[in-house]
Order: structure tokens, then sequence, then C-alpha cells
């Protein structure tokens, strides 16, 4: 493959013709009325839109996700870009719905999620910082219920919270690992009622997730009050809605719930939409930006976060189940790089260039790692969803190893293309936007991995062995004593969320490939009322990231002119 190097992504961003934002949404079949226009280029879509457009005919429906990446991540969202634009080359007309990067790890490890080379969403800068303001009214919220739950406290505690039983943490969306621990109330009587706590970063949120899952303003502002911020001395939950804290948050969130509009480096419609975080959380773009975008042409992408066993089966289990929409197709990322390191040979770690052994040809051991790849083909295929898998190829890659891919996906039975959006745009995914096509004439029909009935163990173990392939599953005594509580609150037809590391289909990040012969510890179970599941704690999550020694914020800054450099 070709070894020359494109221009930064940031000049790709630059140098691209952007559509005024009314042209856009034109393409989409949005009407101009229900548009909030945020300057030239970004606008905000009014719900009303959804019901605008639902005598229309209803688009193929693809939720685009991975293998399990490498810490440096394989381009899940350029992938899904990338597509995009080459349906729309091929003819289609394609709509993306995306989830909007956090500042956290813009500032931090990875830098921004806009894509790459060029197939990104655009305005690059304005998406990867504030668009339109919804992750601090996330913030905001979040932090407003946090002030009325002490201010309550302060004030005589006439709820009888448990201050032991306090969940409620604050956010802030910029990785602090210094905050990840405080003492708050410290001072004078005045100052409040001293007690430990902390900060999470603003994608860990529960309002982000509930956020995300809202179908609607009455919707979101009973689900806000349905959050759980503690429990009474006597075991009765504490809610946003006994604060009366819920409505405020719901005025607060008001305009955050309207989708935002944006365009690839091919001017392709693109609604970016809500956070939620992959490891604790839905890891999915909200459902209204899928009900709204499911009207607007031929084909909707949805992008799921992380490998299949994260994003795509909450998609499945916990999204689809909301929105009431099933998809037609899945495309499953994968790259030489991530089989690579599967392969056990190889040490990958974010901030830090692969290693020079790593690129240079070696089928084998690609060959090493590709049963991880055969493990997401059954994981997608066991929620009855046809797979594509979309080689996300590199300048660095060989044809040898391309080669070793395509042979195990067909082996499997799967469709396979392989893409160069990066270099290409649209051009290099018209052969992955063809196959996509295929697939979604295919026969499907979704599968979710559990009755809602079950009890919640047994959703967790359905998960933890028909996903993951856990032997089993070992629950703490608190998690045990959880769960029964959990069921006796009325919390045991909620769907669950296993909150692990992404590096591994298992639970432990350091296993690769498609681990066998293990069991899932369960250290403890939350529940996440509001936004409806419950979820599983295996394994240590760090909700609020800290900053490497050379944090990407170092690079960033302000040219003479005024204009962002150093973003990426």
């Amino acid at each position: 493959m070709s070894t020359v190097a494109p221009p930064s992504d940031l000049a790709i961003a630059r140098a691209a013709r952007l559509d005024p934002i009314e042209t856009v949404a034109g393409v989409a079949g949005i009407p101009l009325e229900r548009l909030e226009p945020y300057g030239r280029h970004v606008a905000k879509v009014h719900l009303a839109a959804e019901q605008d457009l639902a005598g229309l005919p209803r688009a193929r429906y693809v939720v685009v996700t991975a293998i399990t990446p490498t810490p440096l991540g394989e381009g899940k969202t350029t992938t899904a870009v990338g597509l995009a634009q080459g349906l729309s080359q091929l003819g289609h007309r394609a709509t993306l719905a995306l989830r909007q990067p956090s500042m956290g790890p813009t500032f931090g490890v990875k830098g921004g999620a806009a894509g790459a080379g060029f197939s990104q969403v655009l305005p690059m800068e304005t998406l990867n910082l504030h668009l339109t303001g919804d992750f601090h009214a996330v913030t905001a919220a979040h932090n407003l219920l946090a002030a009325m739950l002490d201010s309550h406290l302060h004030h005589g505690n006439e709820l009888d919270v448990d201050v032991r039983s306090i969940s409620w943490r604050r956010v802030l969306d910029v990785n602090d690992r210094a905050l990840r621990g405080i003492v708050e109330g410290l001072g004078a009587r005045i100052d409040g009622v001293p007690r430990q706590s902390g900060f999470d970063i603003t994608a860990a949120s529960e309002v982000m997730a509930v956020l995300a899952l809202s179908t609607s303003l009455a919707d979101l502002r009973e689900r806000l009050g349905r959050i759980v911020v503690g429990f009474t001395a006597g075991g009765r939950p504490v809610t946003a809605e006994d604060l009366r804290a819920a409505g405020a948050m719901a005025v607060i969130l008001k305009d955050a719930l309207m989708p935002n509009l944006l365009q690839t480096t091919e001017n392709t419609p693109v609604l970016v939409h809500t956070g939620p975080f992959g490891n604790i959380a839905t890891g999915n773009s909200s459902v209204v930006a899928d009900r709204i975008g499911i009207h607007t042409g031929d084909f909707l992408l949805t992008e799921a976060g992380f490998g299949s066993d994260m994003g795509a089966e909450r998609f499945v289990n916990l999204k689809c189940r909301v929105s009431g929409l099933a998809p037609d197709a899945a495309v499953l990322v994968a790259t030489v790089r991530s089989l690579k390191a599967h392969s056990g040979r190889f040490s990958v770690a974010a901030g830090r260039p692969l290693p020079a052994e790593m690129l240079d040809e070696d089928p084998d051991a690609v060959r090493a790692g590709i049963a991880n790849l055969r493990r997401h083909i059954e994981i997608v295929r066991g929620f009855g969803i046809p797979p594509v898998v979309a080689v996300n190829a590199f300048p660095t890659d060989h044809d040898s190893e391309l080669a070793v891919i395509a042979q195990a996906a067909e082996q499997e039975g799967a469709r396979v293309a392989v893409s160069t959006h990066v270099l290409d745009g649209g051009k290099g995914a018209t052969d992955l936007a063809a196959v996509v096509a295929r697939a979604c004439d295919d026969a499907h029909a979704l599968r979710p991995t559990y009755d809602l009935d079950a009890p919640l163990r047994r959703k967790i173990e359905a998960v933890a062995t028909d996903v993951y392939g856990a032997e089993g599953v070992d629950f703490s005594d608190v998690a045990t004593r959880d769960l029964a509580r959990f069921e006796v609150l009325g919390y045991g037809a909620f769907p669950v969320v296993i909150a692990k590391t992404h590096l591994s289909i298992s639970s432990d990040p350091t296993l690769r490939g498609d681990p066998r012969g293990w069991r899932m510890p369960v250290r403890e179970v939350r529940v996440a009322a509001g936004a409806g599941y419950v979820y599983a704690i295996s394994g240590e999550m760090r909700t609020m990231p800290g900053l490497p020694r050379h944090p990407a914020a170092a690079s960033i800054d302000l040219d003479p002119d005024g204009n962002v450099v150093g973003l990426f």
C-alpha cells in the first residue's frame, strides 16, 4: 500500500468545502423550520422532526461496531464516516448518527474523535470542543442535583438520607485524576456536611445515559425524576424527584435533547448526539437521533462504542428495546494492528507509537490473533444480525496481512471488504458500501440475549456466558445482596449493563484473542434507575481518567490569526 502520509486531519478539515447547514438538512429531508442554527455549519434539530418524517420510507439501519480494540482505537468512527460517504458515492442517501466526543480524551491521550483523514465530521474543531453545549448542560444538571442533595443534608436531612449510601458524585468534562476522591463540606458549619465523595467525567454521568435513552421531553423529565442518589436509613431509594431537583434539571437539558446536525468532509449529513461512557453506560448515540435519522434517506448508520461485546451488546439489549428499531446489518471494524496485538506478541500502549516490529510484514502474527475476529463475528451473528467485516486499512499494512483477514471472515460466512477511506474518502469505501448494501438484504431477525422478565442474576450470567464466552459468573456477597434488594425494590425488569474493560472480550484486560476457561467476577451491582438499567461492576473501572505525562492539551494553541492549532 502507499506510504505517502496524508495531510493532517486539521489541514484536511480546513480545506474541505462545507455546505450551509440548511443544504445538509435538505439532503436529509429535514424541514428548515425544524432547524435551530448554531452558526453556518451546525444546527440543532427540533424533536418535532421525527413526526414530520414519520410518513417517509424507513432507511436500512446499520450498526457500526468493532473487534476488540487496542488502546489506540481502530478507527470505528472514521470507518462509519467513510461508509456513509461511500454509500453516497454509490448514489444512496445516507445519514450517520454518532456520539459526541468528550473533551477529556480530546485534551488527554486519545485526541479528538471526529474521524480521520478524508473521512471526518466537520466542523472538526467545533465537534471536538463545545459543539452546542450539550455536555455542559449535562454537567450543570448533574451537579445541580449534587448541590441540592448536599443542601438537603445541610438543612436537616428531612428525608433521612443515609450519608454512607450516597452514590451521586459530581462530574466534569476534563481528565483530572486528583478529583477521583475528595472530601467536601470542609470549613465552617455553614459550608456543608463533611463527607467523602469525588468526581467522574461527564460522559460517565447517569444524566448522559438518560439523555441518550430519552424518547421525548416528557420521557426525559420522568427519567430524571427516577434517578437514585442514595438510600434512607430504612433502605428506601432517595430520588431526584424526592429532592425536587428533576424539574430544574429538565429545564437545563431541554435544548440538549435536540440532536446536532453536522456534515462529513463530503457533505453527508451527520446527527451527533450524546456521549455515554462506553465502559459503564450504553456507549451508543441517542435514541432520538436514530428515530429522526431512520426516515432521512436510504441508509442510517449508527455507532456502538468499543467492540461488539460492549457497544453492540448494549445496542441490542438496551437501546433497540427503547427505540423500537432493529438493525438490518452490523459492520465489524477490524485492523491489521489490532489482530497482531491479539497474537500476544506485541505490547501496545496509549500515548506511545506502535512497536517498530509490529509494522513489518507478518501475516502469521495476524493469523495468530484472528480468533478475536472470529469471536466477534459469532457475537454479531448471535444477535441475529448479518455481519460485515470492514478492514480499516493503514498505509503500513501489507497485502498478505489483509488477505488473512479476508480469508478468515469468508470462512466464517461473513461478508468482508477492505476500505481506504482515510486516504481516499468515500471513493475508498465504495467496495465496503456495496457489501453493506447487499448484507442488508440477508435474512435477519434481532435476538436479544435475555428476556426482560428473567431475574437480574440470570441476565448478567447470560451476557457473560453467551456473549463474552465466560464459563460462569462469581458474584460477591455484596453483589448478591444488591441484586436481591433491587428485585424487591422493583428494578428486576430492567436490562443489565456489565461494566468491564474494553481491551478484552473477557473482564481481564490482559487476556487477548478469544479467551476461554475464565469466570467473570462481579464485585458490586448498582442501579441507574433514571436510565433504566442495572449495572454490574466487573474489575476496576476508572470513571475519571487522568492526563498522561504529555497530554494532547500541551500541543493545542491559537495561531496569530486566532485559528486552533495542534488539535487532532
